[in-house]
């Protein structure tokens, strides 16, 4: 073989050998199940630097091209999710979950910390009432009833899965939007689902609203454009809003853009 195309390490450069070191790819795991977080997906697969794994707690109705592995379901606790970390080889994580998903987030500072993993929350901006909003901050949902007649309908915005926490707003007729029917009734006397699907006006929010007499508006402070629409719906028709507060954050490094996520991620090369 010619000479020319043997060479041992000693005949490579030192700083070549560095910059390669420096050059590893590193292993990301992307905590997604928000628009944020598909976008985060597009901007980070492009980084030639980066082996990442997207996790998804739930199957999504209209999957997106995420350009890298997937994994879908829950970890099966934290041990499960330990493991996992450290047979991947995880240098960094992502969390881009619904702001409202607390658990997953303490538990993912709580574990990075732990394995010296570095872990960045991705915050998208919350909501602010504006000078012509009747807006009423709650901490918890079972305060909601205490602002409500007890004549009142009420629409909640805020999903099936805290139901149960707002049972003290009987006797008053409660609407819950869901993307799809439950298998179970609703929980109230005079409850109904209302199954919506798909993103909607704020003049579709108008007419629902209208339709069915709503006198409050509950929600999370999610924050971005999706649910913003209700809002405005309930501005113009001058309902007033129950607006849940977030939980407090996890200990973790917050950024609330894709610019700066990708400007945090470079840095780490």
């Amino acid at each position: 073989m010619d000479s020319d195309f043997e060479t041992s390490e000693a005949d490579v450069p030192l700083p070549y050998i560095e910059n390669a070191a420096r050059q590893r790819r590193r292993r990301v795991l992307l905590l997604a199940g928000t628009a944020e977080a598909r976008n985060l997906a597009v901007a980070l697969s492009r980084e030639p630097y980066l082996m990442m794994t997207v996790s998804l707690a739930r199957p999504e109705r209209m999957p997106f091209n995420y350009r890298r592995p997937v994994r879908i379901g829950g970890w099966g606790g934290e041990k499960a999710y330990r493991n996992w970390l450290i047979r991947e080889g995880i240098d960094i994580v992502i969390d881009a979950t619904h702001p409202f998903a607390e658990e997953m987030s303490k538990r993912t500072a709580k574990l990075a910390s732990e394995l010296g993993i570095e872990a960045v929350r991705f915050m998208r901006p919350q909501w602010m009432p504006t000078k012509d909003d009747n807006w009423t901050f709650l901490n918890v949902p079972e305060e909601a009833a205490d602002h409500m007649a007890e004549d009142a309908t009420v629409f909640l915005a805020t999903g099936r899965r805290d139901l149960l926490r707002f049972s003290n707003l009987e006797p008053r007729r409660v609407l819950c939007r869901v993307r799809d029917m439950p298998e179970t009734p609703i929980p109230f006397a005079d409850g109904e689902y209302l199954v919506t699907r798909g993103a909607l006006s704020i003049d579709d929010e108008i007419d629902l609203f209208d339709q069915h007499k709503v006198d409050w508006v509950v929600t999370r402070n999610s924050g971005g454009p999706g649910g913003w629409p209700k809002l405005e719906a309930a501005r113009v028709l001058g309902l007033p809003v129950a607006v849940l507060r977030r939980p407090p954050p996890a200990d973790m490094l917050r950024i609330s853009t894709v610019a700066e996520t990708l400007n945090w991620v470079r840095r780490r090369k």
